[in-house]
């Protein structure tokens, strides 16, 4: 990452720069001195980074959303409307002008396309559509890297999915989290990363997750690793149905196992909690605490809510790894509802409901976990040496371009996040605890101190 600078400076020297409308629910952690020599290491904070994420502006997020609202309806069914001003493709043009405005300022490096096709009719749709997602991919400087994407949905619905007539605002599902993936390819579109990033914006994902389906399958297709989706859906609200206030708050969802996963195998070694997604989020959640302090990022072990699904679940099954930010406290009178007005309560997915200051810090936590990503290197592939019996565990893996050293982590089986970690400099690393009481994994690390996705070994038998 050529313009990401390599000083680095202590987590507490940048905790106040966050953007906030308020003081913090609770003050954010301090690093403290360990007698533990294998504890955590406190992550230290990339300037260039910093700039990124304090360059998020709450005021342009609304400006995106309120012009996202005032396409009256973004049903993914509103496509045949022949008005400039209304319907989904009149938004989905919008969409595209703004992402090429911002590439002007990526030195070329930035393009912008759609990925249009024709959904067939399904059991429950009434017709076939034509569906047309926009994504700007942000070219990155070492072309053997993978893709990161940030991704959330344009469309928007009523209370009948299939509806293209009546009015679907659509300012927090799914306006809030467009304007923040406009608003995260604004603030990085200068920066040089050494991987390669894409911000997507996916139609149709109401019906049935069709765009990101689409895409998601597309990318696997011509063989693109993708490392991370940082998926967005519903990021708006910091008010929840029974007045639930949590402005420094958001959840962030990832699946235990993937689709392929061989359960068999996935009991013997004990993996159940250590899928690449469920890692991803570890991930965000450390790298958010050091650069967004006053946010807590509540990790949920699980793919999605009861009863719902995201755009992050067409990468899961497209084999990538994949997370969900979500507010902590959704109202369901503002969501999937026609606009209207029943005794005290006002129904509809109204602007006036959501906080852009709210949605400016999660946008903050997605730039700051996805510049992270793009720019440390990449992710180890491990092996454990499991061919006896023993009372320590042997770890090794192959050089990784671009990785000054390396970190091996552990944790107990029980445990939701890792606690231990011990730095080494060679590709191998043996620690006096038993590979049967343990759970382990290694990262990689450059010079500028930017840490990959942890990766977990493949024991080797044989």
């Amino acid at each position: 990452m050529r313009r990401l600078s390599a000083v680095l400076l202590a987590v507490a020297l940048f905790a106040p720069f966050a953007t906030a409308s308020a003081r913090p629910k609770t003050p954010a952690p301090e690093a403290s001195a360990s007698a533990d020599p294998d504890a955590l290491p406190v992550l230290a904070i990339d300037p260039a980074i910093a700039d990124l994420v304090r360059g998020v502006s709450a005021r342009t997020i609304g400006d995106t959303d309120r012009r996202l609202v005032a396409f009256g309806t973004r049903s993914a069914y509103s496509e045949r409307l022949d008005n400039p001003a209304r319907g989904v493709f009149a938004a989905r043009d919008w969409i595209a002008d703004r992402f090429r405005a911002i590439a002007r300022g990526s030195d070329g490096r930035m393009t912008v396309a759609l990925d249009t096709y024709e959904q067939p009719k399904t059991d429950r749709s009434p017709r076939a559509v034509e569906i047309s997602s926009v994504y700007a991919t942000l070219r990155g400087d070492d072309p053997a890297r993978e893709t990161y994407v940030i991704s959330s949905h344009y469309d928007s619905r009523n209370s009948d999915p299939y509806d293209a007539g009546l009015d679907a605002p659509g300012a927090d599902d799914n306006g809030s989290a467009t304007a923040a993936v406009i608003e995260a390819a604004r603030v990085m579109a200068h920066a040089h990363f050494a991987g390669t990033i894409i911000f997507a914006c996916f139609d149709g994902e109401e019906q049935g997750l069709f765009g990101s389906g689409h895409f998601a399958q597309k990318l696997a297709a011509e063989g693109v690793h993708v490392a991370a989706d940082f998926n967005n859906d519903i990021i708006g609200a910091s008010v929840g149905h029974d007045g639930e206030i949590a402005p420094y708050d958001v959840r962030l969802f990832s699946e235990a196992l993937p689709s392929d996963a061989n359960l068999h195998r996935v009991n013997v070694i004990g993996t159940e909690n250590d899928s690449p997604s469920r890692e991803l989020a570890r991930f965000a959640l450390e790298t958010d605490a050091a650069y967004v302090p006053n946010m807590h990022v509540n990790l949920i072990y699980r793919a999605d809510r009861f009863l719902r699904g995201g755009d992050q679940e067409s990468f899961t099954d497209a084999g990538f790894p994949a997370v969900r930010f979500v507010e902590q406290n959704e109202n369901f009178d503002h969501q999937h509802q026609n606009v209207r007005t029943e005794g005290d309560i006002e129904y509809g997915d109204l602007t006036k409901f959501v906080d852009f200051d709210y949605v400016a810090r999660v946008t903050q936590l997605n730039v700051a976990a996805l510049a992270t990503a793009a720019a440390a290197p990449s992710a180890p592939v491990v092996s454990m040496d499991a061919k006896a019996l023993g009372y320590t565990t042997s770890l090794s893996w192959p050089a990784v371009n671009g990785a000054a050293s390396y970190e091996v982590l552990w944790r107990k089986t029980y445990e939701p996040l890792w606690t231990h970690a011990r730095s080494v400099t060679a590709t191998s690393a043996t620690i006096a605890l038993s590979k049967d009481d343990w759970i382990f994994g290694v990262r990689s690390v450059d010079d500028a101190g930017h840490r990959s996705v942890v990766s977990l070994p493949t024991p080797i038998t044989h």
